[in-house]
C-alpha cells in the first residue's frame, strides 16, 4: 500500500494518476451493491404455487381469482409453473394480466406454451409490431401462444395476405376478433361472395368485408341473404348491401327482421331506403328507432314544430340522443316540454314481449 502511493522522485506529473488509483482502491473497499441474482438467492423457495405466484407478482386477491377460477392450479407442479411465468414475463404480462387470461382460458398454465417459443415469439412482434400490443393481443386472446405456428397462424396470416390484406390492416383484425385465426376459412363460395360485394382491395372496408365472410359460417351467410330476399332484394342487392356496410354480416336474422318490419310497416318506407341509409338497420329498435318515430308522431299531432318530416327523419335518427332531446324536446317550454318527454320516456320504457323470461341459448360462435 506504501509503495502505492510513492510519489515518483523524476516527475510530478503523475499525480492525477495518484488520484486515480486511490479513488478506485476507496470504491473496492465499499460493499458491492444488491444486483438481481443476490436478491433472488435472498427469498425463501416457495412452498406451493401460491408463494410462486406471490413471488412473480400476484396480489393475494389476484391469487384467490386464479385458484377460484383453475382449483387445479394449488397442485401445479412449481418448475413447470416458474418455466410458464417466465415466459409470461418476458411478453409482459403482469399479475392482473394472468387473472384475465385464466378467466378467459381457464386451461392455458396447463397447456404447453414453448413450442416454437422463440419463432413463435419473433413472428408475433414483427406482426403486431411490438411487445406492447402483443401483450395485449395475448390477454384478449391467449390461445395464440398454443395455436399450430406454422400450420395454423402462418397460414392464416399468408391466405390473408394473399387475398389483399396487409399485415397492417390485418392486426386491428386480430384485436378485434379474436377468433380470427381458428375460425377462418375462405371456400370457393366465400371468394365468390366477396367478389360479388363489389368492394375494391384499396377501399377502407375490404378488410372488413373478408375478415367477416372468412369467419363466418357458410350456412349463416346463405340464410341471411334469403332473410332480407324476403323484403324484395335480389341476392346480388344484398351482397352489394352487405359490401356497404359489412358488419350487417354479424347481425342476428331476428333483428334484421324486426327493424325491416317497422321501416316498412310503420314509417312506411320503400325496402330500397336501406341502401341509401344503411343505419336503419343499425339502430336499436326499442331505444332508438321506435321511440323517436313516435315522438315524431306525437309532436305532428299536436301541431308543434320543428317536425320531424322527409330527410330531417334520417337526421334525427343519427343523433345522439343529447342532441335529439334537446332539438326536439328541449326546444319547447313548460307542459308541453315536460308531455312531450313523459311520452318519449314511456315509450322507451316498453320493452320487447316477454323480453324478461327470453332464454338466451348459446350456440357458440355468433355468426
Amino acid at each position: 500500500m506504501r509503495s502505492l502511493f510513492r510519489l515518483p522522485t523524476r516527475s510530478v506529473c503523475d499525480f492525477p494518476r495518484i488520484l486515480s488509483l486511490a479513488a478506485s482502491l476507496s470504491f473496492s473497499l465499499l460493499p458491492a451493491p444488491a444486483t438481481c441474482s443476490t436478491l433472488c438467492l435472498k427469498e425463501e423457495p416457495p412452498q406451493d404455487s401460491a408463494d410462486l405466484l406471490r413471488q412473480w407478482g400476484c396480489s393475494d386477491d389476484d391469487i384467490s381469482k386464479l385458484f377460484s377460477r383453475r382449483p387445479s392450479l394449488r397442485g401445479a407442479n412449481l418448475a413447470q409453473l416458474r418455466l410458464k411465468l417466465q415466459i409470461l414475463t418476458d411478453v409482459g404480462i403482469t399479475g392482473p394480466d394472468l387473472v384475465k387470461v385464466i378467466h378467459c382460458r381457464p386451461r392455458f398454465l396447463s397447456c404447453r406454451i414453448d413450442n416454437h417459443l422463440e419463432d413463435r415469439l419473433q413472428y408475433f412482434i414483427s406482426l403486431y409490431g411490438s411487445k406492447e400490443v402483443l401483450r395485449r393481443a395475448i390477454v384478449r386472446n391467449p390461445s395464440i401462444l398454443t395455436y399450430d405456428f406454422p400450420g395454423r397462424i402462418k397460414a392464416t396470416v399468408d391466405l390473408y395476405e394473399k387475398m389483399g390484406v396487409s399485415k397492417v390492416d390485418l392486426v386491428p383484425m386480430l384485436m378485434s376478433r379474436p377468433t380470427l385465426i381458428p375460425r377462418t376459412s375462405l371456400e370457393n363460395e366465400k371468394l365468390d361472395y366477396i367478389r360479388r360485394t363489389g368492394v375494391p382491395q384499396n377501399s377502407k372496408s375490404y378488410k372488413y368485408v373478408v375478415t367477416i365472410m372468412a369467419v363466418s359460417r357458410l350456412t349463416t351467410i346463405r340464410e341471411k341473404v334469403a332473410n332480407l330476399e324476403k323484403f324484395g332484394f335480389s341476392e346480388e342487392e344484398v351482397l352489394r348491401l352487405f359490401g356497404r356496410s359489412p358488419f350487417m354480416l354479424t347481425f342476428s336474422i331476428d333483428k334484421i327482421q324486426r327493424n325491416m318490419t317497422f321501416i316498412l310497416g310503420i314509417m312506411k318506407l320503400p325496402a330500397k331506403v336501406v341502401f341509401e341509409h344503411p343505419f336503419l338497420l343499425h339502430c336499436n329498435l326499442e331505444n332508438v328507432l321506435r321511440p323517436r318515430v313516435l315522438l315524431a308522431a306525437k309532436i305532428q299531432d299536436m301541431g308543434l314544430s320543428p317536425q320531424i318530416q322527409g330527410p330531417s327523419v334520417f337526421r334525427a335518427l343519427r343523433m345522439t340522443e343529447s342532441r335529439f332531446l334537446k332539438a326536439f324536446v328541449g326546444c319547447h317550454t313548460g307542459d308541453v316540454a315536460n308531455e312531450l318527454m313523459e311520452f318519449y320516456n314511456t315509450v322507451k320504457g316498453v320493452k320487447r314481449l316477454a323480453e324478461a323470461s327470453k332464454k338466451n341459448y348459446t350456440k357458440g360462435f355468433p355468426f
